[in-house]
């Protein structure tokens, strides 16, 4: 293996730098430490792949909303109440199972009415696949997709008004 001229070889940097962080560098027992990057571990959490697989999700044209109709409703009821609501729109409709190196989706989604399920379902698993492997590093195993309802063009949005008491 040859060093680098300047980066903490005696012989040809005319100095010996200390704390310089070399990776090339041994300790006392000999062995070569592994390169900074990969001392450690990282952990992500299902709530950060349920976000990124959730925005990328609606990004996909035909998709109206994330959620079946009853967690649709209840997440409009929140967003009213105000901040701190149990669980975000960005993860509305999305659970993730996530693994050391994989991890696993399910979507629940409503579709504008009239486009072609089999193709959104497509553009929907590639777009979500592309996003969290790129943003993770995880392996994408499955990205089960459920059509819960389809939007139709004359149907109102579901979200209830407040009722005052």
């Amino acid at each position: 293996m040859t060093e680098t001229p300047g980066r903490g070889d005696p012989a040809t940097s005319g100095s010996e730098q200390s704390g310089s962080g070399d990776a090339n560098r041994r300790p006392a027992g000999g062995k070569r430490l592994p390169e900074p990057g990969s001392r450690g571990r990282t952990t992500i959490a299902d709530g950060v792949v349920e976000k990124i697989a959730g925005l990328a999700a609606r990004d996909v044209d035909g998709v109206h909303a994330m959620g079946g109709g009853l967690s649709r409703t209840f997440g409009a009821v929140r967003d009213r109440v105000g901040p701190g609501s149990s669980k975000s729109n960005a993860t509305r409709g999305v659970k993730a199972e996530v693994g050391e190196v994989q991890t696993a989706l399910d979507l629940e989604i409503v579709i504008d009415y009239g486009v072609s399920i089999s193709d959104v379902a497509r553009a929907v698993r590639e777009n979500v696949v592309s996003a969290v492997e790129r943003m993770t590093g995880l392996e994408v195993v499955e990205v089960n997709i459920a059509v819960g309802d389809v939007k139709l063009p004359d149907e109102e949005e579901e979200e209830p008004e407040p009722r005052l008491q």
